[in-house]
């Protein structure tokens, strides 16, 4: 019998998988890059910062591709370079997580210069709205972006309290309910509302200050675990190019590969254990 009756269409089966297999894993990453792209920019709008859709899908591509090909160049190896896929699938959301959490940051420490600008304001005579709109027309962004919007809400017809509780989905701060709860009381119960806005601001202050000095005490913490996290991938790299034919095994077989898991693993556990011992909520 030929060879060729055989080899033919193993040849043609073989070329039809892989087309196959190309064709769905086109489709199931064009469909993920463009799902994540629509959190991504829902997820930024709310932020204030507005990108191009087809730019955030070209990004996201371009890092579940960079990311594998710079993994191979590296290692030399193709189950490394594929094994950090998942990592390009979540990086997108982690630099939203980023951003976001600079931005509440940023918010937490506007906010009782904030209130000290609006009780002052009611102090000299002014209306809440017109308090709201010389603290617009005063503050930095991110603050000025959200009383803004607040106002324009209110302008709109929108109930304080509704508008109030829009601001507070839109700021994960917990102690901004403490400036809902003094504009709820003041408006519902009366008093005098700058008092309140200024006891609260004071109170803000205070918490900010002990926060950022335990910070700066935990700082020596934070940054040990950074170092002992990275120290072990540093020796490795080293290791690889000083030594390149002891380190083979680690990246060409079985058990290197079982080796590399764990050590992934328990580096992933002690940064987590170091990050949550030096993370202390106030």
């Amino acid at each position: 019998m030929n060879p060729l009756f055989i080899l033919i269409p193993t040849f043609c089966g073989f070329l039809f998988v892989i087309w196959l297999v190309m064709r769905v894993g086109k489709t199931a990453l064009t469909s993920r890059s463009r799902d994540m792209a629509n959190e991504v920019e829902a997820s930024l709008a709310e932020a204030f910062v507005f990108v191009n859709r087809q730019k955030v899908a070209a990004w996201t591509m371009a890092a579940m591709l960079a990311l594998p090909l710079v993994t191979f160049l590296l290692s030399d190896n193709w189950l490394v370079a594929l094994a950090t896929i998942p990592l390009a699938l979540i990086l997108p959301k982690r630099v939203l997580a980023a951003m976001r959490k600079k931005r509440i940051a940023t918010l937490e420490k506007q906010l009782p210069d904030t209130l000290l600008m609006m009780a002052g304001a009611l102090r000299a005579g002014a209306s809440f709205p017109s308090a709201l709109e010389s603290v617009v027309q005063e503050s930095a962004p991110p603050i000025s972006q959200e009383f803004d919007l607040l106002m324009r809400e209110i302008r709109l017809g929108v109930d304080l309290d509704t508008a109030m509780r829009n601001v507070e989905k839109r700021i994960p701060v917990p102690d901004f309910m403490m400036v809902t709860a003094a504009v709820t009381i003041a408006r519902e119960v009366g008093g005098n509302l700058a008092e309140a806005l200024e006891s609260v601001a004071r109170t803000l202050r205070e918490k900010l200050q002990m926060e950022g000095k335990i910070k700066a005490l935990t700082s020596q913490g934070r940054m040990q675990g950074i170092v002992m996290t990275c120290l072990p991938l540093f020796l490795m790299l080293v290791l690889r190019w000083m030594e390149p034919t002891a380190m083979e095994p680690l990246f060409s077989k079985p058990v290197g590969w079982a080796t590399l898991g764990v050590i992934a693993v328990m580096e992933f556990l002690g940064y987590k254990s170091i990050t949550k011992i030096t993370n202390i909520n106030v």
